[in-house]
C-alpha cells in the first residue's frame, strides 16, 4: 500500500516538472511578441533633431540682438535726452495767520477749506482795550499839539519883550548921557549921575537875560511846525502804534487761497506768533522733484517738463519748465546731516532738489493740492539755459498790500488831528 502511494506520488512530480518548462516556454513567447510590439512603437516617438535645435538658438541670439539693438536706438534717439522721477511732489506757500498782539477771540471767519479773498476778516479779537488805548493817543497827541503851540506863542512873547527892553535901555542910555553932560557943566550932582549909569547897567542886564530867554526858547521851535515838532511827532508815533494796535485786533488774509490748519478757538487767549490757521494760495503751487545726482548732468533751467499728478492719473497732463536746481542735496540740509568721516561708511545716491513751474492755465483747469505725488519726465534736448541762476530777482516774488491802509488810515488821523488842536480860535469858529 505504501508503495503504491511513493509510486503515485513519483509520477505526479514529474507530471509538474514535465509541465514547467512548456509554461516557462509560453511566458518566453509572450515576452518575445511584447518586446517586438515595443519595437515597432518607437519609431513612432519624437526623436531629437540637432538641426532644429540649432535653429531655435540661432533665432534666440537673433532676438538678443535685436533687443540690445531696440536698447541702443531708444537711448540714442530717447533715453539720453529724457530724465524721469516720481520722487516729486507739490509744494507751495502756506501762509500763516499769526497775531501781532494779545488778544481774545471774539470771531472767527472761516474755517479748514473754505476760500478767502485778500483782505477777508478771519479773526476778530476784542477790541476794547485797543479802543481805549487809541482814544487815549489822540488825546495825548492834541494835548501835545497845544504845548508846542504854547511854545511858539513863548518865543513870540519874549520877542516882545526884546523889543520892549531894547527901547527901555535906549531911554536909560540917553538920560545917562544927558546927565553925563549936565553932570560935567555942575548942573547936577555926581549921585545922581550915578543912578542913571545904575539904570542903564540894570536895562543892559535885562536885555541880555531876555535874548538869552528867546535863544532858548528858539531852540525848542526852530527851523520846525506844529506837524514837524520832535513832541509832536512822538506823540503822533503813540498814536500811530495804538491805530495799529487797533486795527491789528482784526486779523485779515494777507492773500487770496483755501484756509486750512484752523486750531483757533472762540474765547481763546493767544499771544503774539501764535499760529491759528493758515491760507494756501493754490494758484501759486510748484513742484519740488527730487532728481538723482547722475540726472543733473544735462538739465538746465528753462527746459520742458511733462507732469503727471497721480491724482488724476494719466488722463491729465501738465506742462512746465525748470524754475531752479537747488543749492544742496537734501541731506546737506537735513537737521541731522551724514558724518561721512566717521564710521563704516556706504556710499550712497545722494538727490537734489528740482523746482518745476507749473502752467497756470492748467493749473486752474485741474487744480493740484500741497504733497500731492506726480510724475516728472524733463526734456533735455535744450541745452541753452544756465546750470544755476544767472541774476538776482528784479522784483519781490510774493508780496501784498494789505496793511498799507492800516497805517495810510493812521497818518490820516493824525493829520487830522493836529490841524485841529492847531487851529486859532477864531478859525474854528470860521470852520464851524
Amino acid at each position: 500500500m505504501a508503495n503504491a502511494d511513493s509510486e503515485n506520488n513519483t509520477a505526479n512530480e514529474q507530471k509538474n516538472d514535465a509541465q514547467q518548462p512548456s509554461e516557462q516556454k509560453a511566458q518566453g513567447e509572450q515576452g518575445g511578441q511584447k518586446d517586438k510590439g515595443d519595437q515597432k512603437a518607437a519609431p513612432g516617438q519624437p526623436q531629437k533633431n540637432p538641426r532644429k535645435r540649432k535653429l531655435l538658438l540661432f533665432g534666440l541670439l537673433i532676438i538678443v540682438i535685436l533687443a540690445g539693438v531696440g536698447v541702443w536706438a531708444w537711448y540714442e534717439i530717447y533715453g539720453q535726452f529724457y530724465e524721469s522721477t516720481d520722487d516729486a511732489y507739490v509744494n507751495g506757500n502756506v501762509v500763516e495767520i499769526t497775531p501781532q498782539t494779545t488778544g481774545t477771540v471774539v470771531s472767527i471767519g472761516a474755517d479748514d477749506g473754505d476760500l478767502v479773498r485778500e483782505g477777508q476778516v478771519l479773526v476778530q479779537f476784542d477790541p476794547n482795550d485797543a479802543e481805549v488805548a487809541l482814544q487815549s493817543a489822540e488825546a495825548n497827541l492834541g494835548k501835545v499839539v497845544r504845548q508846542v503851540r504854547g511854545l511858539y506863542s513863548n518865543v513870540d512873547g519874549i520877542k516882545a519883550q526884546l523889543a520892549a527892553q531894547r527901547a527901555e535901555v535906549k531911554r536909560a542910555q540917553d538920560n545917562y548921557n544927558r546927565r553925563r553932560n549936565l553932570a560935567a557943566g555942575g548942573a547936577i550932582s555926581q549921585e545922581e549921575l550915578s543912578h542913571a549909569q545904575d539904570d542903564l547897567t540894570s536895562a543892559q542886564n535885562a536885555l541880555n537875560n531876555i535874548q538869552q530867554q528867546l535863544v532858548t526858547s528858539t531852540a525848542l521851535v526852530d527851523d520846525t511846525n506844529v506837524a514837524s515838532h520832535p513832541d509832536v511827532k512822538a506823540a503822533a508815533s503813540q498814536l500811530r502804534q495804538a491805530y495799529l494796535n487797533n486795527a491789528r485786533a482784526t486779523l485779515i488774509a494777507p492773500v487770496t487761497g483755501y484756509v486750512a490748519k484752523r486750531t483757533v478757538q472762540l474765547g481763546q487767549r493767544v499771544q503774539p506768533g501764535t499760529a491759528l490757521m493758515a491760507v494756501i494760495p493754490l494758484d501759486q503751487v510748484w513742484i519740488d522733484a527730487n532728481f538723482k545726482e547722475t540726472q543733473l548732468g544735462k538739465m538746465r533751467i528753462g527746459q520742458p517738463v511733462e507732469i503727471e499728478a497721480d491724482l488724476y492719473g494719466g488722463d491729465v497732463k501738465y506742462s512746465g519748465t525748470v524754475d531752479s536746481v537747488g543749492a544742496g542735496t537734501g541731506s546737506a540740509f537735513a537737521l541731522l546731516p551724514a558724518q561721512n568721516a566717521t564710521g563704516n561708511w556706504i556710499k550712497i545716491v545722494q538727490r537734489v532738489p528740482v523746482r518745476i513751474h507749473i502752467n497756470p492755465d492748467e493749473l486752474k483747469q485741474n487744480p493740484l493740492r500741497i504733497g500731492l505725488s506726480t510724475v516728472v519726465d524733463v526734456n533735455l534736448h535744450d541745452q541753452s539755459g544756465p546750470v544755476l541762476a544767472q541774476q538776482p530777482p528784479k522784483q519781490a516774488s510774493f508780496t501784498t498790500d494789505v496793511y498799507v491802509k492800516q497805517l495810510a488810515d493812521a497818518d490820516t488821523l493824525i493829520a487830522r488831528l493836529i490841524h485841529e488842536n492847531s487851529a486859532s480860535g477864531p478859525d474854528k469858529a470860521a470852520q464851524r
